[in-house]
């Protein structure tokens, strides 16, 4: 499939987008591969919400598909209440990502085995740290200044839907960063499996560690120091990690309580929670 560029007109680098919609595990069908892949893009945020997609013969064209798959596919989306198309002068299909997925965040965590989530743990440890240890020996200047911008919107930013964008944007970025195609690809296909979780239920506080914890990783990327960028990132995958086995621990509980007793809930959620704790410190003094 040829890759979408600046017709989309995502906030990321053309590589990012590349990345994004070239196809990997691709549903059965070719509408059923670009409604994924698109709808993978507005979920993570890589297409803007309130887009407007090019024409249908425009984007068939950049995707490689017929107007009648790309129809299909636009009809899917659709369904799913990612895009919304308005007839008449000012028409168009247009983007709308989801305001609030908490409940499909939850029902997602819920689905995982905390063997799973240590699995993904370990892989996106490794992506994550080596596209670190990359970016920080071949950023380019701009590159670098567009990490910090992104740091900064993260920062900025409010609400829990855009704070997870704003948070993906920034991964991506340091993948892209690190000026390896299928480093990128596989970070994105990572973030597109785990990404929104990170954010589930985080508060002020948490956020204000994130936050602190990202700047320095860039700074440090900024700094042409590639093994402290490296640990930074590997750190950061750490508590994340943790943090989301405590979640899915709670969630264990609450599914399950009827069939295991109250005190083998509580012992595990009490020992996870320690091992979070630990870990959140960690990110806290860096």
């Amino acid at each position: 499939m040829a890759a979408a560029d600046q017709s989309l007109d995502v906030s990321l680098t053309t590589m990012a987008v590349r990345a994004i919609l070239t196809p990997q595990d691709a549903p059965s069908g070719r509408a059923a591969m670009i409604a994924n892949r698109l709808g993978q893009a507005i979920r993570l945020g890589l297409i803007r919400d309130r887009e407007q997609f090019p024409s249908e013969a425009r984007l068939a064209e950049q995707l490689n598909v017929s107007t009648v798959t790309l129809r299909d596919a636009l009809a899917r989306l659709r369904e799913q209440g990612l895009v919304t198309t308005r007839r008449g002068r000012v028409g168009g299909t247009f983007v709308r990502a989801p305001s609030d997925p908490s409940a499909w965040l939850g029902q997602r965590l819920r689905q995982l085995s905390t063997q799973d989530l240590r699995d993904l743990g370990d892989h996106r440890s490794a992506i994550a740290g080596t596209a670190a240890y990359l970016a920080a020996k071949r950023a380019m200047p701009d590159e670098i200044d567009n990490l910090r911008r992104q740091v900064d919107r993260l920062r900025r930013a409010e609400t829990a839907n855009e704070r997870r964008r704003a948070d993906t944007q920034l991964s991506i970025e340091i993948a892209a960063a690190a000026q390896s195609p299928r480093l990128t690809h596989e970070a994105l296909r990572l973030r597109a499996e785990v990404g929104d979780l990170l954010w589930l239920q985080l508060d002020e506080r948490e956020h204000a560690v994130a936050v602190r914890a990202r700047t320095r990783l860039v700074a440090t990327i900024g700094d042409r120091n590639p093994s402290l960028a490296r640990e930074l990132a590997e750190r950061q995958v750490e508590s994340e990690t943790a943090r989301l086995l405590e979640l899915r621990l709670r969630c264990y509980s609450v599914a399950d309580a009827g069939r295991r007793t109250p005190r083998s809930a509580s012992d595990g959620n009490s020992r996870e929670s320690s091992a979070a704790k630990r870990r959140r410190s960690r990110a806290e003094s860096s």
